[in-house]
């Protein structure tokens, strides 16, 4: 990876909801030497459009990411659900206008989940720490990242590499139950696949649920019992916290 200017496309829930995911982000992406740039005019890819069947009202939002994300080397994102929107739902969304076809695949190509960018530098600079990290976690695979991207090991291997033990799930693939617009339509249905996700977290050694998709960490926070032995945190926030040997903090 040669890269040196990258572009963090935040994702609406980090950019409203969860900043300390973005803040961790780009700790991890500067330490390892990168130059990380937040297009300010940025805005929602356009999936919860694109996923509920409103391609027409989709199109401008994928255009204007491509206008705003084309100068720059790399894209990196925290999360697999907006990674999969650009790097494989843009080119068919906009296959019968070749110029944004073409614009869609040279975005798509230079375009990154933040475990797969960081798997891929040919240095380990990015943690900058012989931090023996003690603590043993839980890994919640998302359906974008794991069946859309192919992306599976790689936030395993980050996981390890700083001192993390990772007890799996019985079923760690086994979808959390957001799927976006699904657990609006289907609260139900999708409330109790979070509880079977969670009752799989707890039923391993882990003190942490560690997943890298803001929609699924938004799902399974939402369910977690007031009296819950083991905490739910975004991959980039645990990497930072075994890191730096400390807490997670904004400062």
């Amino acid at each position: 990876m040669t890269a040196n200017r990258i572009a963090l496309f935040v994702t609406c829930m980090v950019d409203q909801i969860m900043p300390e995911i973005g803040v961790a982000t780009t700790r991890l992406l500067r330490r390892a030497g990168f130059t990380v740039e937040f297009p300010m005019a940025q805005t929602c890819c356009g999936q919860p459009f694109f996923n509920s069947g409103f391609r027409a009202q989709a199109l401008p939002l994928a255009q204007r990411t491509i206008e705003i994300l084309e100068p720059y080397e790399a894209i990196v994102i925290p999360g697999g659900s907006c990674t999969g929107m650009i790097r494989v739902e843009y080119p068919h969304l906009l296959q019968d206008n070749p110029r944004w076809y073409y614009a869609a695949r040279r975005l798509a190509a230079k375009t990154f989940e933040l475990s797969e960018f960081l798997c891929k530098l040919e240095s380990d600079d990015w943690r900058q720490s012989t931090a023996n990290c003690q603590e043993t976690v839980t890994y919640h695979d998302s359906c974008h990242m794991n069946r859309i991207l192919g992306l599976h090991d790689e936030p395993r291997r980050l996981l390890q590499a700083v001192g993390y033990t990772i007890a799996e799930m019985e079923e760690a693939d086994r979808c959390c139950g957001f799927g976006g617009v699904f657990s609006i339509r289907l609260p139900e249905v999708s409330n109790a696949m979070t509880a079977e996700k969670l009752r799989q977290g707890r039923a391993t050694s882990a003190t942490t649920l560690i997943t890298a998709d803001p929609g699924c960490l938004m799902q399974m926070r939402g369910m977690r019992r007031n009296d819950d032995t083991i905490q739910i945190k975004h991959l980039a926030v645990a990497l930072e916290e075994a890191i730096t040997g400390k807490p997670w903090s904004m400062e």
